[in-house]
């Protein structure tokens, strides 16, 4: 008797099964609910983005122009080529760096004091919170007030103690005014840099710290040697957003200072708004706002290097 092999049989196609069919029959609804999401994207991000770009390409006086003269790149290279466009980014470098170091710095120590085991805590961490809940137009304000050279309260309470003669005009020169208003948006801003640093602040465990005081360490040297460390990735966060927050700011400048004295406070953002709606040059505003564009991507890229280099990753 003879066997002979069998040919293994292909399977059969997975039936359709009740699943499926219900999924085909709910796309219309999903794509449904995602129509009000889909047009509120496209009405405030991708059509703003698109008209913008046109913009920097033709020669338009005007954001309603429907006839334009293309131009090419020639907006481009008129602001690449402009000292003062080169001297308002140097601005923005600077308010910046200053901006965010002070943030960085103030927000690690508050974090540190807001971990700590105190009574009242709840009280400290709401008051605390309570700088970066104003919202922007409010604390400007405030701090134009604060600061007025004429009646403003903080020279009233420096004459008060016996700090200065006179009343002092805080934001007369160019350069003081830039760090002012850079510390008055640390001010803001710092509130949230605490948080978050003092989130990740609270993963640490405390038998790490407990180790390190039996082996002699002070609470400086715990710091230095335990915090900061397992701080970096939060600290790398928290660069990549005030970073690309402060290289745009622009609300605080125009409360406070209308980009003076003598541009002296004209950040990149502001400049962009002068060139648009003060001189009328819609093409070259909106080309400088594709160039802020360029530069966030830039230090955007910049930064998740640093964040993928502190994970372990490879570049």
């Amino acid at each position: 008797m003879s066997l002979t092999a069998r040919r293994p049989t292909a399977a059969a196609p997975p039936a359709a099964g009740p699943g499926r069919g219900k999924v085909e029959r709910q796309w219309p609804l999903a794509l449904a609910l995602l129509a009000p999401a889909m047009i509120v994207v496209f009405g405030v991000v991708l059509y703003p983005m698109g008209r913008t770009l046109v913009l920097s390409l033709v020669d338009a006086t005007s954001a309603l122009q429907t006839e334009f003269t293309f131009s090419g790149l020639s907006n481009y290279t008129a602001l690449l080529s402009n000292s003062e466009f080169w001297a308002t980014v140097w601005r923005t470098a600077v308010f910046t760096v200053f901006s965010t170091a002070v943030e960085l710095v103030v927000g690690l120590l508050l974090a540190q004091f807001l971990n700590q085991r105190i009574r009242g805590q709840w009280f400290f961490r709401s008051l605390v919170v309570l700088a970066w809940a104003l919202p922007t137009i409010v604390s400007a304000n405030m701090w134009r007030w604060i600061l007025h050279p004429e009646y403003g309260a903080l020279n009233g309470l420096l004459m008060h103690l016996g700090l200065l003669d006179s009343y002092k005009d805080w934001i007369g020169g160019p350069t003081q005014a830039l760090f002012v208003v850079a510390l008055v948006d640390a001010w803001k801003t710092t509130p949230l840099v605490a948080i978050l640093l003092l989130a990740s602040m609270q993963t640490i465990g405390d038998d790490v710290y407990e180790a390190a005081a039996m082996d002699g360490a002070g609470a400086v040297r715990r710091f230095l040697s335990i915090t900061i460390p397992m701080l970096k990735p939060a600290i790398a966060v928290v660069l990549v957003l005030r970073t690309i927050e402060a290289f745009k700011v622009f609300d605080i400048i125009y409360i406070m200072t209308r980009g003076g004295p003598d541009s002296g406070t004209t950040t990149i953002a502001f400049y962009t708004y002068l060139q648009a709606f003060s001189n009328q040059e819609f093409s070259l505003g909106s080309a400088a706002a594709y160039l802020t564009v360029l530069f966030i991507f830039v230090l955007s890229l910049v930064y998740l290097r640093m964040l993928r280099t502190d994970s372990g990753g490879t570049a």
